[in-house]
């Protein structure tokens, strides 16, 4: 049965392949992004993946099938449970928590070549992804909703629905979108380096502008080696006396 350009848009684009690999394994696609289809439907591309398919036109025929999980966050934030002032002080007490999004892959066995084909590209999906996160890569998840970018994965793991007579048709995807991620550490690093290398004057105590953190008079502060530490360094008792039974100094 035929299907609009529309509903096959938006069914390879959040039902059959919602997650992108970015970086690690994908550094070396075409802008650095591989979409998950490329490893789901490996078989499918024979002579590779920027080849194209050989039989992707029946949507339904495909090894996966992934859903949004409900309990995705959008904004996930922490208040402290201290006693505070007023509500401005406690609006400014917020603690910003990572954001949560999991997936579920609905991937049973379909024809008479199905566990076959399904122990190879779980093997390989498994080792894909295993290999994408070691090489610091990250994901897009993308839902109707919202798109989650540089998330990392937390785990993979078995949630078969018992209703099914075939075992393992069913796998939950969860990822973690970091608070801290490579890009913002950059700008927050490259914003101060750029202040750094331009000289920006910073106030000094006196009034004058100081070009670094310490003061041009800054001295370093005096030795305590003095005659009451060290002996030698004062005259010694004896010098510039008379001798006993001599009415003048020693020559």
């Amino acid at each position: 049965m035929s299907i609009s350009l529309g509903l096959a848009s938006f069914k390879l684009s959040f039902s059959l392949s919602p997650i992108l690999l970015s970086g690690g394994i994908a550094a070396a696609m075409p802008g650095g992004i591989l979409p998950i289809i490329a490893l789901t439907e490996t078989l499918n591309f024979p002579a590779g993946i920027l080849s194209g398919g050989s039989d992707l036109l029946d949507l339904d025929d495909f090894f996966a099938t992934f859903v949004p999980l409900p309990g995705s966050t959008l904004i996930d934030n922490k208040y402290g449970q201290f006693p505070f002032a007023n509500q401005q002080v406690a609006a400014n007490a917020v603690i910003t928590q990572p954001l949560v999004i999991s997936y579920r892959m609905i991937c049973p066995a379909q024809n008479e070549l199905g566990y076959p084909l399904k122990l190879a590209t779980m093997t390989a999906l498994q080792a894909s992804l295993a290999q994408h996160g070691v090489s610091g890569g990250t994901y897009i998840c993308a839902t109707p909703s919202f798109f989650y970018t540089n998330c990392v994965m937390l785990g993979m793991r078995d949630t078969s629905d018992s209703r099914s007579q075939q075992a393992q048709n069913t796998y939950q995807l969860d990822f973690w979108q970091p608070l801290l991620t490579l890009q913002s550490a950059l700008q927050a690093q490259n914003n101060l380096m750029s202040q750094v290398t331009g000289q920006t004057p910073v106030p000094a105590t006196d009034g004058a502008v100081s070009w670094s953190g310490l003061s041009p008079t800054t001295g370093n502060p005096a030795s305590i080696a003095g005659p009451s530490v060290i002996p030698a360094a004062a005259p010694l008792a004896g010098a510039g006396t008379a001798a006993p039974g001599m009415g003048g100094p020693l020559p």
